[in-house]
């Protein structure tokens, strides 16, 4: 096979990309975009490797099926949406497909028992728009970024997002232009307006927009501008400056300046008050993400009793979620933005069992373990690159009868899962959601509970001369110990505390259990109260 070869190709299977994939005569998988399982066309190859090929459409001899017509004048160029030329029954066939896939490939499991993929509305769902600015022709323009590229496609309407995102954006570049706004260059880092954000609540429909620039030096005609754009639209009810001076893909700078209005929007999500800033993690399908909540709150099977551990919690909105249904939520969240949101909306909501801190999710999950809490549930989004190893680590010290895990890529969550499969988990059950129609990503929701040892009768014969009994324990476990604690008093109580308990009271300890790491080092002191439940668990237990 060569480049610029035309064979005729019968597509026979999807990748995650939306590229169709065919074999060649010899055998050769060739990855083709825009086409459909059941197609068979006419195939030029643009690129030839050892192993496979790339190839575009030249005609198409014979139609699938599940072929669709866009519905997008710029479908082809853009790089959104990746399954717009397909029928929606057979692009959720694909991603509930790719999803199964991964945790039998990369994961190793044969035997999840998946529900069937969860649906969406296919056009307008989208809360959230972040256009790139540049220059054509002398003049602004806005749009989405080409497949695999970083040149602007202009288009504003997408079928993805509300009309009226693609109408103040149009009157926002009507307004930068008028007052010669250049766009920030990537190639030499000239220029001011490097993007329009726009975030609209689904039920409250506040609407909030960013203006991301380089630096402040158009400060006073961005003022302006979005004075002007809140006379126009009436609901937009904040209007916010962020300023972004790096050199980097990444969207959002640190600083925000409030240019209208207020710091930040309002929405409800499960029946909670949610208040967003620009740099809160919210679901951009807002109708969606209440059933991928609920399947998660499903899955916990909470009684009310429950410590529930939020990881990578965002805005709290899973939490908060959570809140009614448990005893206690702990939330943890990097962005210090987004903690702040959370604390907020717990208060919006007079929800009195949610504690929120920032910091890394691993650091702080070690530090959770450290102090030994003990969750019974823990509930981990983490993003695309999925959990660090400090998490997973810590997660299983803490050894929560359940995790619940929601994953935005399952071949992250498929690895994520088989590790916590290695160290004691067993894979419960598993379900996609589409939170993204017509483009390549997919949610899923997997349920994880602590496994169960195998017991087998072995016939020993033995000696009770034979056996030193001077290591025999008899009791509780320390990880009883704490969960009875926890249950009685709602304190936490670590490992060390425990066996500063169990010396005064005269049971034996391991050698050097309760000694500090380093001569001379500082031991903390177990609290009064925390001694008084750790004696009554002993009591308990029949230990003392």
């Amino acid at each position: 096979m060569k480049k610029n070869e035309t064979i005729t190709l019968e597509i026979t299977g999807m990748t995650a990309e939306g590229n169709g994939v065919g074999r060649s005569g010899d055998g050769m998988a060739v990855f083709v975009p825009l086409t459909a399982v059941g197609d068979i066309i006419s195939c030029r190859i643009v690129k030839v490797t050892e192993s496979y090929a790339y190839g575009i459409i030249d005609r198409i001899i014979t139609p699938s099926p599940d072929r669709a017509e866009s519905g997008c004048p710029v479908s082809e160029k853009c790089g959104g949406c990746t399954f717009r030329h397909m029928t929606y029954s057979a692009e959720l066939a694909v991603k509930d497909n790719l999803v199964r896939d991964a945790f039998l490939r990369l994961g190793g499991f044969s035997d999840i028992p998946f529900e069937d993929i969860c649906g969406s509305d296919e056009d307008f769902y989208r809360n959230k728009a972040q256009y790139p600015v540049a220059e054509q022709d002398g003049k602004l323009i806005c749009g989405f970024y080409s497949k695999r590229s970083h040149r602007v496609v202009a288009f504003t309407d997408c079928r993805l997002q509300p009309k009226i995102f693609g109408e103040i954006t149009e009157e926002c570049l009507k307004l930068a232009n008028e007052k010669n706004i250049p766009a920030y260059s990537e190639e030499n880092g000239s220029g001011v307006l490097r993007h329009i954000y726009i975030r609209r609540g689904f039920r409250s429909e506040e609407i909030m927009v960013c203006f991301v620039v380089k630096d402040k030096s158009r400060l006073g005609d961005l003022k302006a501008i979005s004075e002007k754009i809140s006379d126009r639209f009436g609901d937009v009810k904040s209007v916010i400056l962020n300023v972004n001076p790096n050199n980097t893909n990444v969207i959002l700078g640190a600083e925000n300046i409030t240019l209208f209005g207020s710091d930040e929007i309002r929405d409800i999500l499960c029946g909670k008050t949610i208040t967003l800033s620009p740099m809160s993690f919210y679901q951009v399908n807002t109708a969606q993400a209440e059933k991928l909540y609920r399947c998660g709150m499903d899955y916990a099977e909470l009684t009310g009793n429950e410590t529930v551990l939020d990881l990578y919690c965002g805005a709290g909105t899973i939490g908060l979620a959570f809140s009614d249904k448990a005893k206690k939520i702990i939330g943890c969240e990097i962005v210090h933005e987004a903690i702040e949101n959370a604390k907020r909306n717990a208060e919006l909501n007079k929800v009195k069992n949610a504690e929120f801190y920032c910091g890394d999710s691993g650091e702080l999950a070690a530090k959770l373990a450290d102090e030994g809490t003990v969750p019974d549930i823990a509930v981990i989004d983490p993003p695309r690159k999925g959990c660090g190893k400090l998490t997973l680590d810590s997660l299983v010290r803490m050894s929560p009868a359940k995790i619940v895990m929601i994953s935005c890529n399952p071949a992250t969550a498929a690895r994520d899962a088989k590790y916590l499969a290695e160290n004691g988990y067993l894979v419960k059950k598993a379900k996609a959601f589409d939170l993204f129609p017509k483009t390549g990503h997919v949610e899923t929701v997997v349920l994880l509970s602590k496994g169960e040892i195998e017991l087998r009768k072995v016939k020993v014969e033995f000696s009770l001369e034979d056996m030193d009994m001077s290591g025999f324990q008899k009791g509780a476990t320390y990880g009883q110990i704490k969960k009875y604690v926890k249950e009685q008093t709602g304190l936490s109580v670590s490992s060390l505390y425990i066996a500063q308990v169990k010396q005064k009271c005269g049971i034996i300890e391991r050698e050097n259990y309760n000694k500090a790491k380093s001569d001379g080092a500082k031991q903390p002191k177990c609290p009064p109260d925390k001694e008084r439940a750790i004696m009554e668990a002993l009591e308990h237990f029949r230990m003392i």
